[in-house]
């Protein structure tokens, strides 16, 4: 059985069809290496995950590389793969993982390793570094958890430290010129630990220590150019603009303000070439600006302003996702507003300022409430609070403020708005200031959340919280050594998969493999000595631990530490102030800067420009039935934005294309007379170039078949539709000697007056005569049934309801046959031109 066989029996297919718009599809035997990203976590957050798209364009940039993509299969997916033997491969080819030279992991989130260890598995790779042979991949680990390798360390051939642009080239031309000369496995191994930023466990056995790989300057990796475009609703569903990277405000708690130090921003000039390249080769409506603190980037006011006037007319978004209180400033909020109300989370983290400052915030309580006054004064209904629960030093007092601070933002919103109060619990990371302090245990984070439960009771304040046994669990292994992963492997051999959802995680077996484990969870909660050795002491991430001792010194004594930026330098042993500095965009020469973008004509509005209305006829087939219809309908219109097509918007606060379709068709089901209207600005091309366009940028199996003017009165597309034409081909798992039944039990039905199916529906039956419905029910020669059936305010009748229940298929056979929906009936209509071709 193939794999494209088991796709009708998962809950989402979209996830694993791999016809994605801008996926790298290379001759794999005309390269010389082939390098598999894996991402240890669903389809839909790997897709959102900037990283991986980076990586996926430098190394396809070279021609004799092929990087292709992996992701953790679903429970679901899992259990059809395994009980048919099926490997866990790339989207793109379909190759098994153990078929790579290369299988890059990107470790994000420490509960995402057990499914490390699971797609190895899947993938027909052992999971330890020592059972491998010549025939296997080389098994690769980077990311932020790659700064504490010791949990992994025997399961990873090679761990890369810090930024990846440079490295993984490197990486890559060394395993390439290593094959070429037939070293052995070994031998790769060694030249990889030769290369600056690259740990590998099995040579570098003494005190060797590896330093972290910085890029200097972000301007000179403008990458992506062309991102992948997911196929379904992702976590981040949109451009993804990393305006800087790095940041010095030096928050102790926050191990990616220390490890990806120092701060470089990149030029205004190359942040709007990378705009426009991602919006058109996309087609996205959501353009996010990123970084650590994108109201920190030096610019941000003037680089909003520019973009807003240049993607304006096009009704394109753009948000600022993380954003200190104090830097939302009224002009940010009013330009991000003037197309869509994009989310607001601010984090005071801490309930006072006597807290605040032992953490190094930075920002007071007033900031946070002047700045929640502005949002909700400028129309949004809703702001989300993040704090931390168990900071070093937490009081009752400090819990008291969380409280009284919450209420307080609840009251600028005036009765207007929602506040969402999320709380986490503090887990120390490595290389930061509170690497040494102890974690709350799971007790006393329960005590915690039930006070809260407590206290914040208001209809209009909604309470979350992070489950506090998997902060347990992220707390081990953040700090753990070498023996902690013994643990997790034990848990993944017990069934445990996706540990940081929680509607996956199974605490109970977590629990028996701690028990069998013999490890003393308290053990790894607690504080460390300044003279321990800690496990990822090998590691070198530019921050002297002498700055690291000073800064913990300063939070008990609640002493704040300036912004290097716009002070002194604090001698935090990153920067070598040569190569290795701070670069800031307002730092540029002001000819660089301040050149705003040129206005287009439509950026004027569209309300003085002509508009149409328009019929597509378009069809779904192959892989592509597997869309759903909002995935489908979402392909459509990126590719319509793709093609230069202006459509026409709503009004109001959250603006959306004026685009309707004839009707839904189930995943699953190809159709080839699929229909939508959209009303675009009128274009004076030929249609057979718009077509050509349109269709570039579709799916494999998405096709746009004819695009044609129709009057700008008359009813909607949908009030029109009376019905639809099937074509179901019979497998050769329905025996040829068995048509003659289906002849009979068309002929008994058709002579019927009535015929009542059972359908179930969330656990309920329901009855419907469906006979009435049917106006063709036939059987051909060749195998081929074809049915016509109404659509009217009685609903219709599935295809696959007449072929279980009338023809008495076997209903998992039927599931795997390909349906396909040859045609849409409408009414005649001359004033709508909406006739069926």
């Amino acid at each position: 059985m193939t794999w494209e066989l088991i796709l009708p029996f998962v809950e989402k297919p979209s996830r694993y069809i791999g016809t994605e718009i801008n996926a790298a599809r290379k001759d794999r035997q005309a390269c010389r290496l082939s390098f598999a990203l894996a991402f240890p976590d669903s389809y839909e957050v790997g897709m959102s995950h900037l990283g991986i798209q980076i990586l996926y364009a430098i190394l396809n940039s070279r021609p004799e590389i092929v990087a292709e993509r992996c992701y953790a299969p679903w429970p679901d997916m899992e259990r059809q793969m395994r009980s048919h033997g099926l490997s866990l491969a790339s989207h793109e080819s379909h190759t098994p993982l153990h078929a790579f030279d290369v299988v890059g992991f990107s470790l994000q989130y420490e509960l995402s390793y057990t499914n490390v260890l699971n797609m190895l598995d899947m993938g027909g790779i052992p999971l330890r570094s020592a059972d491998r042979t010549e025939n296997h991949p080389l098994i690769v680990a980077g990311g932020p958890c790659a700064f504490n390798p010791a949990p992994m360390s025997a399961f990873m051939d090679a761990f890369v430290i810090g930024e990846g642009e440079e490295v993984v080239l490197d990486l890559a031309d060394t395993v390439m010129k290593e094959k070429a000369k037939g070293r052995s496995r070994g031998s790769i191994l060694e030249a990889l630990a030769a290369i600056e930023g690259i740990y590998v466990p099995a040579v570098h056995k003494g005190n060797e220590t590896i330093r972290k790989r910085v890029i200097a300057d972000l301007n000179a990796w403008l990458y992506p150019a062309s991102p992948l475009v997911p196929l379904m609703k992702t976590i981040h569903d949109r451009v993804t603009l990393e305006i800087a990277r790095g940041c010095t405000r030096g928050c102790r708690f926050c191990q990616a303000g220390m490890v990806w130090r120092p701060v470089r921003e990149r030029n205004p000039e190359s942040l709007k070439k990378m705009a426009d390249q991602m919006l058109c080769s996309t087609g996205y409506d959501e353009l996010s600006l990123l970084s650590l603190s994108s109201g920190d980037y030096s610019l941000i006011e003037p680089l909003l302003s520019d973009l807003m006037e240049r993607y304006y007319h096009r009704r394109i978004a753009i948000g600022l996702p993380s954003l200190r209180a104090e830097t939302l400033k009224e002009r940010l909020i009013e330009e991000i507003k003037r197309v869509r109300k994009t989310s607001f989370t601010l984090a005071p983290e801490a309930g006072t300022q006597r807290l605040r400052d032992a953490i190094n915030k930075g920002n007071s309580e007033e900031d946070l409430l002047a700045t929640t006054g502005r949002v909700f004064d400028a129309g949004w209904k809703s702001v989300k609070l993040y704090y931390m629960l168990g900071l070093p030093g937490e009081t009752e007092e400090d819990m008291e403020g969380i409280v009284d601070l919450s209420y307080k933002v609840l009251k600028t919103a005036r009765n207007r708005g929602q506040v969402t109060v999320s709380m986490s619990t503090f887990v120390p990371k490595a290389f930061t200031p509170f690497q040494w302090n102890a974690q709350i245990s799971l007790e006393e984070t329960r005590q915690k959340q039930d006070y809260f439960r407590k206290r914040l009771k208001h209809r209009n304040l909604n309470v979350k919280w992070h489950d506090a046994r998997m902060s347990v669990l992220e707390g081990i292994f953040a700090r753990g050594d070498e023996e902690t992963g013994l643990l997790f492997e034990d848990a993944f051999r017990r069934g445990c998969r996706f540990d940081g959802w929680t509607d996956r995680f199974r605490h109970d077996l977590w629990e028996e493999a701690v028990r069998d484990s013999g490890l003393a969870v308290d053990a790894w909660l607690k504080s460390r000595n300044l003279t321990d050795r800690l496990p990822w002491d090998r590691i070198d991430c530019g921050i002297d631990r002498r700055f690291l001792v000073s800064e913990l010194e300063k939070s008990a004594a609640r002493e704040s530490t300036a912004d290097c930026r716009t002070g002194k330098c604090h001698q935090c042993g990153v920067c070598d102030h040569i190569n290795i500095r701070p670069l800031t965009a307002d730092a540029l020469p002001a000819s660089n800067t301040d050149r705003p973008l040129p206005r287009t004509e439509a950026s004027a509005g569209q309300s003085s420009l002509l508009t149409g209305r328009f019929l597509l006829q378009f069809a779904k087939t192959g892989l592509s039935r597997f869309l759903s219809h909002l995935e489908l309908s979402s392909s459509l219109i990126r590719a319509i934005n793709q093609s230069g097509l202006n459509f026409v918007f709503s009004q109001g606060f959250h603006p959306h294309p004026k685009i309707s379709f004839a009707c839904a068709t189930s995943v699953g089901m190809a159709s080839e007379g699929e229909f939508a209207e959209i009303q675009i600005q009128r274009h004076s091309e030929p249609i057979e170039k718009i077509l050509q366009r349109i269709n570039a940028f579709l799916p494999a199996g998405v096709e746009v078949l004819t695009f044609r003017p129709i009057p700008s009165y008359g009813r909607s597309l949908s009030e029109t539709v009376t019905g639809f034409e099937y074509r179901v081909v019979l497998p050769d798992a329905v025996p040829r000697e068995g048509l003659p039944a289906i002849t009979e039990q068309i002929s008994a039905f058709m002579a019927s007056r009535e015929w009542v199916v059972v359908r179930e529906a969330k656990g309920k039956a329901s009855t419907k005569n469906i006979r009435p419905l049917v106006k063709a029910l036939t059987l051909e020669d060749d195998a081929i049934i074809r049915m016509i059936v109404d659509f009217g305010p009685e609903g219709s009748v599935k295809p696959s309801d007449i072929l279980t229940q009338v023809l008495k298929l076997n209903q998992e056979l039927v599931r795997t046959m390909c349906i396909v929906k040859v045609g849409t009936l409408f009414r005649e209509e001359t004033n709508t031109g909406t006739s069926c071709p």
